[in-house]
């Protein structure tokens, strides 16, 4: 099915940041795009007016954080309240999805260990979260909490996304946070951390969008994530794909110790969500990475 998308970008004015999203097909049939704030109330109004769904998936992310309020909490929580606020003035909007993330669900304060199964009855815990200073963890905790209340009190049929660790292949120009990792690994490191990520395909979290919002019976929270892949794993399937790449032998703490609980797949599943082999997304991305000329 074919819609009309209306884009809220908060750089508008910047092309260097646009004219990627200008040359998708269909673009100038189908794409428009605006300017909006996410802490300015009512600022999407006019955006959200006349829409049958409303996809929220804008939050910062950074590794590097200052002051934790400003930057990553303040825009994730009031952002979302904004465009909640907004969907509920529109009778026409039928179901708005928001992107969660995995962060939300992990740091309950149960402890995680290999045999467990996480499902998207778990709930991040905002003391530990802050205690632990995890503060993207933080913020997506607090969003969607204050998300859920607002769309509860305020009749808003709303459904989340709670993806894992995004790869895949590059829509825009830059690196993302989430890929950062990945080039970090393959662009000359000499060790590896002793991590274990749950990969998700980018594809994958937008099919799951796209499910939430045209099947009848989604409801409530999706955990879009996938197995769980130690560093090491990933560097044996690059080394099986790209022979030439200088990739890292040595582990840089072997002694910490890494859970690989498992995050439930079933209701993602449910919701329709193929997910894409990690061999692929990861050929996919580096694939992307040297044609924008990032590795």
């Amino acid at each position: 099915m074919f819609y009309s998308t209306y884009l809220v970008l908060i750089f508008l004015d910047d092309l260097k940041k646009t004219e990627h999203l200008l040359a998708l097909d269909g673009a100038n049939e189908r794409l428009h795009l605006f300017k909006a704030e996410l802490l300015d109330e009512g600022s999407f109004d006019s955006v959200v007016e006349g829409c049958i769904g409303v996809f929220h998936t804008v939050s910062p992310c950074y590794f590097d954080v200052k002051d934790p309020q400003a930057e990553m909490i303040d825009p994730a929580v009031k952002g979302t309240l904004n465009v909640l606020r907004s969907c509920a003035k529109v009778p026409s909007i039928k179901r708005v999805i928001v992107t969660s993330s995995i962060a939300a669900v992990l740091f309950s304060g149960k402890p995680l260990v290999d045999d467990m199964v996480i499902d998207e009855t778990w709930f991040s815990d905002p003391v530990i979260c802050e205690k632990s200073k995890l503060w993207y963890a933080l913020s997506k905790t607090l969003a969607e909490k204050a998300a859920w209340k607002f769309s509860d009190e305020n009749g808003i049929d709303m459904v989340t996304i709670n993806p894992g660790m995004v790869l895949g292949p590059l829509l825009q120009p830059t690196l993302n946070t989430s890929v950062e990792p990945l080039l970090n690994l393959i662009g000359g490191a000499e060790t590896f951390p002793n991590t274990i990520c749950r990969w998700v395909d980018v594809r994958d979290v937008a099919n799951a969008h796209i499910f939430a919002f045209e099947n009848p019976s989604a409801c409530g929270r999706y955990c879009i994530t996938g197995k769980p892949a130690h560093s090491s794993e990933v560097l044996k399937i690059l080394r099986e794909l790209y022979r030439a790449l200088n990739l890292p032998e040595k582990c840089s703490d072997e002694k910490q110790s890494m859970s690989a609980f498992q995050v439930s797949q079933e209701r993602a599943e449910s919701l329709g969500v193929n997910f894409t082999p990690l061999k692929v997304s990861l050929k996919d991305t580096v694939d992307s990475l040297k044609k924008k000329n990032l590795l």
